[in-house]
């Protein structure tokens, strides 16, 4: 029987593949460490749990508006004006489950068949899928250790062409946890102000940020307001990863195209979900602050043991919590009758030599380097960071 093409086309989210394929050791008895989930290790605060407990005591376990619950809504128009310097209305705000969902949804809403996506190598997983799901084409600049890992002004203007209809940023960045500064994102503005050509940025890391270094939202330009989607989430700062909400902002004529699209996709978020992220939006930013510093505290403990493998060529975080560094001098070693010759192999070796789990570059678009999580106790990178040299001084 044949299936969808555009089904057909798509392949598993290589993260999950990863992760699935670990467990899979695990429960045979092997002593496996895993590095390569994208969420943080904290649980989810207690008084955001206690909030989703009191919605189903309350009985709010009923449908409510497609975009989202007023309440959610209206604390998410507080969180972009005090936070973000942007003054987006109720009706701009639509509230998505998760803001994988959100990204999907704005992509849907923008693009037609053949419309061109303007992106960054080295891309989070899911963003190529999401641009060929809707039919439209990615066009991957790539990107490197001497660019920071950012794309520059003068790359996106030599790529944009008649068929571009957006531009896809992400800042701080999956998988390099490259930070755009304001300065940069003001050039990108410049570039689009006077084209028909969207900015789509996905700032779901934007509070967890080192270095004494700020986050930027560029839609707080006015000029190009009405051309940025901002997609943020619940997931990657409060540590609610299977809350599952996620939330955008933009211009209320897109915003309605997303609602109406979302009410018969999936009719609207859980609503316990999102009376908890209420809480955690009006929550005491200590609590946050605290889980950042814990992060900035063993990216560079990872950085600092890493620094002491010979072979790797490290590129250091100013956001997220990845570390992703080029294992390429160990392209054509060997070691008992196994040969690496490119990320995927290169983390399969480590996976069955050292029982260490981390992402292949490939699936993000980069095939020299390779992505290790940092959210992860000391003690756990530590002892990591120990099989990985072990298991690297084997090959040959």
């Amino acid at each position: 029987m044949k299936y969808s093409n555009v089904a057909s086309s798509i392949t598993e989210s290589r993260t999950l593949q990863v992760t699935s394929l670990i467990k899979k050791l695990k429960a045979e008895g092997h002593n496996v460490l895993t590095f390569s989930a994208g969420e943080p290790d904290f649980p989810t605060p207690k008084f955001i749990c206690d909030a989703g407990i009191q919605a189903i005591e309350k009985g709010i376990t009923k449908y409510t508006n497609a975009e989202g619950s007023p309440e959610l809504i209206k604390a998410i128009v507080e969180k972009f004006k005090n936070e973000n310097n942007i003054n987006y209305e109720p009706a701009e705000i639509v509230v998505s489950s998760g803001a994988k969902n959100s990204l999907y949804n704005a992509l849907f809403a923008l693009c037609n068949p053949g419309d061109e996506v303007i992106l960054q190598s080295p891309y989070w997983v899911s963003y190529i899928e999401m641009i060929k799901l809707v039919s439209a084409v990615p066009v991957i600049l790539p990107t490197s250790f001497e660019t920071g890992f950012k794309l520059t002004v003068e790359q996106i203007e030599a790529a944009i062409t008649p068929k571009t209809k957006a531009i896809l940023l992400n800042s701080p960045s999956n998988p390099s946890g490259a930070v755009y500064t304001e300065e940069e994102l003001r050039n990108i503005a410049d570039l689009v102000k006077n084209r028909d050509i969207f900015i789509v940025t996905d700032e779901i890391y934007e509070k967890l940020i080192y270095d004494g270094a700020s986050h930027f939202s560029i839609a707080s330009i006015p000029e190009i307001r009405d051309k940025v989607v901002t997609i943020n989430g619940m997931s990657k700062s409060f540590s609610m990863t299977g809350w599952r909400i996620g939330y955008l902002g933009t211009n209320k004529e897109l915003a309605i195209l997303i609602k109406n699209f979302q009410s018969h996709a999936v009719s609207h978020p859980s609503t316990i979900s999102m009376a908890a992220s209420v809480a955690a939006l009006k929550m005491d930013p200590s609590v946050v602050e605290g889980m950042r510093e814990q992060f900035e505290k063993r990216r560079n403990f990872l950085f600092d043991a890493l620094s002491e493998i010979n072979g790797l060529k490290l590129f250091k975080p100013t956001g997220a919590f990845y570390l992703f560094f080029d294992v390429s001098n160990f392209y054509g070693k060997e070691y008992n009758g196994f040969k690496v010759e490119d990320s995927t192999s290169f983390c399969s070796y480590v996976l069955n030599e050292g029982k260490i789990g981390i992402v292949p570059g490939e699936a993000f678009g980069d095939d020299n380097c390779v992505r290790m999580s940092f959210a992860y106790s000391e003690a756990d990178l530590s002892e990591g960071v120990k099989r990985l040299k072990e298991a690297l001084n084997k090959l040959k």
